[in-house]
């Protein structure tokens, strides 16, 4: 817990956290492996750092619900919003428009890599927009920069530097995903 307090105070995330390995692993019993979905990408991460990245996004995580910054109506994600919660949720919408003759429709979507495409300098800003302290800002800031990738296949070795947080279900990752889709609610439902 101090090396997780350490960062946080002092708004710095550690360049050995922001490395990956991609490891590029032949699927066994392939007729062919000209097809890219021949192969199975495993991506490692400094194990120190996943945990550490896990008790932060814990933190960071009971702030925002426990303030109301995750709008009601995102599930799946956050604590105590499961797929099950989302069909409880479901449900009692469909039964209550019922109750009252109305009409009931559900729009549900997933979007591809949708985390990659995110403005990752817009985040840190939801953060301070939150009520998070500098602290915060600081440290995700730099959290979300300067990430170096990997790639290994048999002998070839390939390195290139990024400057945007890639979507790894990393604690804090989810949360960003979260703190946008929750951004996009509450400013769609104030303008309805």
């Amino acid at each position: 817990m101090n090396i997780a307090d350490t960062c946080f105070e002092l708004g710095f995330w550690p360049s050995h956290f922001k490395i990956s390995l991609t490891i590029i692993i032949p699927k066994p019993n392939e007729e062919s492996y000209d097809s890219s979905k021949s192969f199975r990408p495993i991506v490692l991460f400094n194990i120190l750092g996943k945990l550490i990245e896990k008790v932060i996004g814990e933190c960071l995580q009971f702030y925002l619900i426990s303030n109301n910054f995750i709008h009601l109506c995102q599930l799946g994600g956050p604590k105590q919003r499961s797929t099950i919660d989302a069909g409880v949720a479901l449900t009692h919408f469909i039964c209550s428009g019922w109750v009252k003759n109305n009409m009931t429709s559900t729009l549900a979507f997933n979007i591809a890599q949708f985390f990659p495409s995110l403005n990752h300098h817009l985040l840190p800003l939801i953060l301070k927009k939150a009520g998070c302290n500098l602290k915060a800002y600081h440290f995700f800031s730099n959290y979300l920069v300067g990430r170096k990738m990997w790639y290994c296949w048999n002998n070839f070795l390939l390195s290139f530097s990024m400057s945007m947080l890639v979507w790894n279900k990393a604690q804090p990752s989810l949360l960003f995903y979260l703190l946008y889709i929750s951004l996009q609610s509450f400013i769609f439902l104030k303008s309805a």
